[in-house]
């Protein structure tokens, strides 16, 4: 029988690898969570933190959502603010949950992954290894090997929840980067950005020149603000457009924004990142590995969240883990049921929120519906309930809703 240093290594110590290594926390079984950064650390990102996330939280543990609520790093966001191409805007209420302080939070990914991990270092069956970085990684039919540093780890499993730029996908998996299936991002905090909504509303901004992508304030903490613009890869090709250059013009001359920018100061230069949506089906595993989160594409492609879906990618991942080690299997055939779970779970949002995406092509349409809205309350708590509910946000995929709003 051959020797391992573990039994599963997790590769990134993000919100997915966290959530694997969490949920995995009352098995006997001996993992090594690597990531190349020392927490805390900065991760590029909107920044905003769904009801989802706040969920999936509560289904790991109960004493860690109730923690997260108490975490002071944070703030509460109640609703969001859509903004047409013509300019005309609305405002959506989230729903809120009973056993949640707010609907939705937005706290910066430096302080909360840095509280995620904190969790990970209290567990005993869990070693950690920050500031190193994976050079290779390698599966056979005894088991994997990684390399870290000067020193190679062996164990039976190996996960893959390290980012877009994933070296367990590139060394063991098949994904591959497709314009049209990644969004080109960036971002930029501020301080003394003007105008937002008394109760910390996110801002959606889907101008002309943007689409089918969008320009997004957040509020932050301590009178801070998370300025960003995300576009689809192919987009950005296509039309040779200068993604710096755009949310330059947008901050300094567009009419709904420039004046809330008058006294605002940036307090980074711009950040930039790529986004693999999930808009497609793709292989999450193979011999001996799993993908999860962004490593996965698991992004929503409407909105481009995507730390709800990467926890609970975590927690699948686990509960199948445990099932591979009761049975002693790791191999690909095995290891699809993974792949099944997670698709069975969410590729229902996903391809809605990929259609969606494709419909922000017709601006008349999104200023229709905007404009329906703000003069139909009725109109209003059915965009609300659409937020959450995946079934009622298919209606917007249909002709018939359409009529419906033309003829109310």
């Amino acid at each position: 029988m051959p020797e391992y240093d573990y039994d599963i290594i997790i590769v990134g110590a993000g919100p997915a690898g966290c959530a694997c290594a969490y949920q995995l926390r009352d098995h006997e079984l001996k993992i090594a969570l690597v990531d190349k950064s020392v927490f805390p650390r900065d991760k590029i990102c909107g920044d905003a933190l769904s009801a989802d996330v706040v969920n999936q939280l509560y289904r790991m543990d109960e004493k860690l959502a109730l923690e997260f609520e108490r975490f002071p790093q944070k703030i509460d966001s109640h609703g969001i603010q859509f903004y047409a191409p013509n300019g005309n805007s609305l405002s959506v209420d989230f729903i809120n949950p009973n056993h949640h302080n707010a609907a939705g939070y937005i706290s910066k990914r430096m302080d909360f992954d840095a509280f995620l991990f904190k969790q990970i270092e209290k567990l005993p069956n869990v070693s950690i290894l920050t500031g190193e970085r994976v050079e290779d990684v390698q599966s056979n039919e005894q088991g994997v090997e990684v390399k870290v540093g000067n020193q190679v780890l062996k164990a039976q499993m190996v996960i893959g929840a390290d980012g877009a730029q994933s070296i367990v996908n590139k060394k063991l998996g098949q994904i591959k980067v497709e314009k049209d299936h990644y969004s080109a991002g960036l971002r930029q905090y501020y301080e003394g950005v003007e105008g937002f909504h008394p109760k910390n509303y996110i801002e959606l901004h889907f101008y002309d020149g943007v689409l089918p992508g969008y320009f997004w304030i957040f509020p932050l903490p301590n009178g801070q603000a998370n300025v960003g613009l995300g576009m689809l890869s192919s987009e950005v090709s296509k039309r040779k457009i200068d993604l710096k250059k755009k949310l330059d013009e947008l901050i300094h001359t567009h009419p709904n924004i420039k004046e809330r920018f008058k006294n605002a100061q940036p307090l980074e230069n711009i950040q930039g990142f790529g986004l693999p949506i999930g808009s497609k089906k793709r292989p999450i595993s193979g011999n001996r590995f799993l993908l999860l989160g962004d490593a996965a594409s698991l992004i929503d492609s409407f909105t481009g969240e995507g730390i709800g879906n990467a926890i609970r990618s975590g927690r699948i991942a686990a509960d199948h883990l445990v099932k591979a080690f009761d049975n002693q299997c790791f191999d690909a055939r095995f290891n699809k049921h993974y792949d099944k779970v997670v698709y069975q779970k969410m590729w229902k949002e996903l391809r809605v929120s990929r259609a969606l995406q494709k419909l922000l092509q017709y601006p008349k349409l999104f200023n229709f519906v905007i404009k329906k809205a703000n003069n139909n309350s009725s109109v209003r708590i059915l965009l609300s309930s659409m937020l959450t509910d995946v079934d009622l946000k298919k209606e917007l995929l249909k002709p018939g809703f359409y009529l419906k709003l033309f003829f109310r």
